[in-house]
């Protein structure tokens, strides 16, 4: 007959399998996460510090990184935490990330801006501005982190892409411009690593509730004088009828792919674009 001591060890271990399903194998991995103060780069700094990688937290100023660090420290080990402030959007704000950290087996670009503009009110500046802020941060990270990882023959780089890029919005444009631009780099870069231990990838989020979306959306409510669950519902029946989900994707959710994407366990998968876009994109492949 089993007893009350067993049976508590037997739940509790049964809950440990239910927290930690998969050993990801990335414990003692060093991860650089950009743009990860809040959002889904959060969300990923946290996914992997919490499955045991050493994650670099950047973000534009000290005050944000200082900040996402306390908050991180709350739920994961603060040790596996390392911050480097640095504005990635120009060459000296990389080389700055790149001389306090340089060398990393997992470089996550996940650094993006958004805005919602008519095409004709997009001047030259913006196209530019999103240009260098979307794509080339992660194309001037990839330049000095792929060389090293070829040298170990073992790394990840993973583009945190949109499904805008597949799907180019009417209301950005611009957005949609860098979003495709970064599917085409990781392909690209994928090509160069072939018959390596190293992978390229990108992850198309789909509309995901964010801190900034949610105050988009809060926005938006206001001023049409609707609740922000019913503009919710507005946006999917007609921005985005297309989705299955019928709901906003999480950061989480995003960060879980992106997590196993960094994991020695997805070594076959590579020069790929992998959806978390709740259905958005109407394609079977």
């Amino acid at each position: 007959m089993i007893t009350l001591e067993q049976l508590l060890v037997v739940l509790v271990v049964v809950q440990f399998d239910l927290v930690n399903p998969m050993d990801l194998k990335i414990a003692g991995k060093t991860a650089i996460v950009t743009g990860s103060t809040a959002g889904i780069g959060f969300a990923i700094a946290k996914t992997l510090a919490e499955n045991g990688a050493h994650v670099i937290v950047n973000g534009r100023s000290q005050a944000s990184v200082d900040q996402a660090i306390a908050k991180l420290s709350e739920r994961v080990t603060p040790s596996l935490l390392h911050g480097c402030a640095a504005d990635l959007s120009t060459a000296e704000g990389v080389k700055k990330l790149i001389n306090a950290h340089a060398d990393a087996d997992i470089l996550i670009n996940n650094l993006g801006i958004f805005d919602v503009v008519p095409f004709a009110q997009i001047s030259d500046a913006e196209w530019l501005r999103f240009f260098e802020v979307n794509v080339m941060s992660g194309v001037r990270l990839s330049r000095h982190y792929l060389p090293l990882m070829l040298k170990k023959n073992w790394g990840r780089i993973i583009f945190i892409s949109s499904e805008s890029g597949i799907c180019p919005p009417g209301d950005m444009v611009h957005y949609g411009m860098t979003k495709t631009a970064q599917l085409s780099v990781s392909r690209g870069l994928a090509e160069v690593t072939a018959g390596t231990g190293v992978t390229v990838n990108s992850v198309l989020p789909g509309p995901t509730k964010t801190e900034g979306a949610a105050n988009f959306f809060a926005s938006m409510a206001k001023d049409q004088g609707i609740t922000i669950e019913e503009m919710e519902r507005k946006f999917f029946a007609e921005g985005r009828p297309t989705s299955l989900l019928k709901r906003f994707v999480s950061p989480e959710e995003v960060a879980s792919m992106v997590a196993f994407i960094s994991s020695p366990l997805s070594a076959g998968t590579t020069g790929a674009a992998l959806h978390v876009d709740g259905g958005v994109v109407r394609s079977i492949v």
